[in-house]
């Protein structure tokens, strides 16, 4: 199966020389040289975007749907590129509206696709045990099913082309209020006396656990390293995506709506470029104990 993986980043990158490792003939590609230089220096071969080689998989990992549009579309142009018959594969978390229009048009011409939205961050990535959530045919899944077995410690189909996205949009949804209504619950119990690390012991043993209380708050929050890989300017977008998705479908307002306007209150701390994880930083930041009051 030869994979020709464009956008090279943290995510990208990753999963390149994690199907390379894995036995696959790989290419990868990025707009940016220093991106192609740093795979290439891991010994991934690498082209530049006019020089694609034919390929029976496209795999796309791109910040928004607007740079998935323009490698489909126009730069490279893989509507007219690809090779009738390869599947083109959106790893990127993209608007559903935009996937399935251009699923439509992938298909018109002879081609197949796939969205698959992963999680795991960069580790995960690198290690070949990603979360997928897969929108497209079931036959399409089964021919790319060595591929998904290499990339992710799981995947699962959620639909038609676009579905993959509308869940991974649900997803960032819950992780991104998981971050605030965590914080705050630790805040309340550190303002109490209570040990940060004792209460997230506590709400890991009982039912208001999540991955955030977990994974996120020991391995990023409280070790101070706010290193996951993936920022808060992604998080809002993706939160924004998720806003226009439930707006278009006439859900009711909800809780919904009060986290992408807490996330986007103040847009310098964090800042986009910061680690999506800081977003907890402000309640912990003043999560000390409370002094005691006369009577």
């Amino acid at each position: 199966m030869r994979i020709c993986v464009i956008g090279l980043g943290q995510m990208g990158g990753n999963m390149a020389l994690t199907l390379q490792a894995a036995g696959f003939d790989i290419t990868g590609s990025d707009l940016f040289e220093s991106a192609r230089q740093r795979l290439a220096e891991r010994g991934l071969p690498v082209v530049a975007p006019d020089e694609l080689p034919p390929s029976d998989v496209y795999l796309l990992s791109l910040p928004t749907s607007a740079q998935v549009l323009e490698v489909i579309e126009t730069s490279p142009g893989l509507l007219g590129l690809a090779p009738k018959g390869s599947v083109i594969v959106d790893t990127s978390t993209s608007d559903p509206v935009v996937s399935r229009e251009l699923a439509a048009k992938v298909q018109a011409v002879g081609l197949a696709w796939l969205d698959a939205p992963v999680s795991g961050g960069p580790k995960g990535a690198a290690t070949g045990k990603l979360g997928m959530l897969l929108g497209g045919e079931a036959a399409t899944i089964e021919r790319l099913a060595p591929m998904l077995e290499a990339m992710s410690a799981r995947y699962t189909h959620v639909g038609g082309p676009g579905s993959g996205h509308v869940v991974k949009l649900a997803n960032n949804y819950l992780c991104a209020a998981h971050l605030l209504t965590t914080a705050e619950a630790v805040a309340m119990a550190a303002r109490a006396g209570v040990d940060p690390a004792a209460c997230l012991a506590g709400l890991n043993s009982g039912s208001g656990r999540s991955a955030v209380s977990e994974v996120n708050f020991p391995e990023w929050i409280l070790s101070g390293r706010f290193d996951s890989g993936f920022t808060t300017g992604l998080m809002r977008k993706d939160l924004r995506l998720a806003r226009d998705a439930a707006e278009r479908l006439d859900m009711p307002p909800g809780l919904l709506q009060a986290v992408v306007e807490a996330w986007h209150a103040d847009p310098e701390h964090p800042a986009d470029g910061d680690d999506f994880n800081r977003i907890a930083g402000a309640l912990l930041a003043a999560a000390t104990p409370a002094e005691e009051t006369a009577p």
